[in-house]
């Protein structure tokens, strides 16, 4: 029962968040705000990560192809469709359910029991819409952005560390890359970015938004921001792919 309700009071919370906005001029310095503080501040941990990650699957399929009659160029096609179909959107975006995610609940959660929200409410402003609905759009518009970022760095990490270590010479991995090429892959991660940027920031402004008591009650919900989001986005990634890939 416990679901459902939250379930309910979740799409009844989206109801909110997308009535009545504030005054557009205010509304899009909201979103320039949003996607400086919630994408370009993530900016720096998704480089990295995608940077090691694309070494560490370059070199981990090397090391376990075996058989000489396997050519050196599939690496490069096995590291590209793993990062452009898994990695940088699905694991990108749990990365960032736990950076942007905590943030967002907790930045609300505060404004919560710190009666700042009730303030806005006495006002007339439509509190969820004010706080939660930049933070939604800046996420859909900038995650995309990222996972593009990670693609890239994510195979110049492979390439990088299949040269420099010599298991994949870099010509073999180049046309590894090119070999057999379905754009559709990188539209398929995309359509997936701005689904898990939405769950992200909607989720965890939700449980930020209705936090209730004190400083402890703040750490509860953005943990719960963070797991609920997780689970999520990888539910609507089984769903996603037989939707798009069967």
């Amino acid at each position: 029962m416990a679901f459902l309700y939250q379930t309910g009071r979740y799409f009844l919370f989206l109801g909110k968040v997308f009535g009545r906005p504030v005054k557009h001029r205010i509304f899009f310095k909201q979103i320039i705000d949003e996607i400086d503080d919630l994408g370009i501040g993530s900016l720096g941990i998704v480089i990295i990560i995608s940077f090691f990650i694309g070494a560490v699957i370059t070199l981990q399929t090397a090391y376990n192809i075996e058989l000489p009659i396997i050519p050196k160029y599939t690496v490069g096609v096995a590291a590209r469709d793993t990062i452009l179909l898994e990695f940088s959107s699905t694991i990108v975006s749990l990365i960032l359910a736990g950076k942007v995610g905590s943030h967002i609940a907790s930045e609300i959660g505060t404004m919560r029991v710190t009666e700042q929200i009730d303030a806005l409410d006495v006002m007339g402003i439509n509190s969820a819409g004010y706080l939660v609905l930049p933070k939604v759009v800046a996420m859909i518009f900038i995650n995309p952005f990222l996972v593009m970022i990670s693609m890239g760095v994510g195979i110049g990490g492979g390439w990088l560390a299949g040269a420099s270590t010599g298991v994949v010479p870099s010509p073999e991995f180049i046309y590894g890359i090119q070999y057999g090429f379905i754009p559709f892959y990188v539209t398929y991660s995309l359509i997936k970015s701005v689904v898990f940027g939405f769950l992200i920031a909607s989720i965890s402004g939700f449980w930020g938004y209705y936090t209730s008591g004190g400083a402890l009650e703040v750490g509860r919900s953005s943990t719960r921001a963070v797991v609920v989001s997780s689970v999520q986005i990888l539910l609507f990634n089984l769903i996603l792919t037989q939707l798009l890939l069967a």
